[in-house]
């Protein structure tokens, strides 16, 4: 299989478009090739603190044109999941942001923190003792536990900060119990992201950063997987561990390989 066999692209946005509030070189100009060659492809994230909307906006201001329906988050994925296998009207508990919560009450989620029937846990930055404290006493007084995501460290241009997974542990260490995990790389964000694209699994890429969330989650679903050294993972991974199919320094030389396989002339760099 090479580059110009695949049809559609799922692509992770922390570490792979931007750091923090700083694009990565070639973000822009790779999504604009991927839009003129009318190429599909979602923008996936497993971070749930803004809507998709405000990913729009926060790509603007970097340079980064995409509509906010190309765009799809742990958090809509969590809402959708909940509302597809809860039975009935459901009182969430929510640690999480903006984003998380206006999936859940776009899905008609009440948020309580009296007697929940589930705690939904993602990133969140005001996180505090109370809030593990409520999360815990619900959980273990029989609220199922859901987290968004896994991911136990955010890339920012000062370095790897703590992420959804810190907070997702310090609750699971609590209440010994392990949470159902909705983004990468268990199935139900990719799962949400590959039906929206329409196309068959073994031409649908995984674009990420990450070996343990994007790389094993599309292994997971039989997804082509294209790794990229501008977020968490700096370096190719090693005998042993997790392979993608493709390995690129970033997108911007992603670009390139891929219009050399498809013999277009590369294009000048842009940021």
């Amino acid at each position: 299989m090479d580059l110009t066999s695949l049809r559609a692209l799922i692509v992770d946005m922390d570490g792979v478009l931007y750091r923090g509030e700083t694009a990565i070189p070639g973000a822009a100009a790779f999504l604009a090739w991927l839009a003129g060659r009318e190429f599909p492809f979602l923008l996936v994230t497993n971070n749930s603190t803004l809507t998709p909307e405000a990913y729009q906006a926060k790509l603007a201001a970097m340079g980064i044109t995409v509509p906010a329906a190309r765009i799809i988050t742990s958090g809509m994925a969590t809402a959708e999941y909940l509302a597809r296998n809860l039975s009935g009207p459901a009182r969430v508990y929510m640690i999480g942001e903006s984003g998380l919560e206006r999936a859940l009450r776009e899905r008609g989620f009440a948020l309580t923190a009296e007697a929940p029937d589930v705690v939904v846990v993602g990133m969140d930055r005001a996180v505090n003792y109370d809030k593990l404290r409520t999360a815990t006493l619900a959980i273990r007084a029989g609220a199922q536990f859901v987290a968004t995501n896994p991911d136990r460290t955010l890339p920012t241009e000062a370095g790897l900060v703590p992420g959804a997974g810190a907070i997702v542990a310090a609750i699971a260490a609590a209440t010994d119990r392990e949470p159902v995990v909705i983004g990468k790389p268990e199935p139900p964000l990719l799962e949400w992201a590959v039906a929206r694209l329409g196309q068959p699994r073994p031409y649908t890429a995984v674009l990420g950063d990450r070996l343990e969330t994007d790389i094993a989650g599309a292994r997971r679903l039989g997804l082509a997987a294209i790794l990229v050294l501008s977020g968490v993972t700096r370096e190719p991974p090693a005998e042993g561990e997790i392979q993608p199919d493709w390995v690129f320094p970033s997108v911007r030389e992603l670009q390139r390989a891929w219009q050399e396989s498809l013999g277009e002339a590369p294009q000048r760099p842009r940021p």
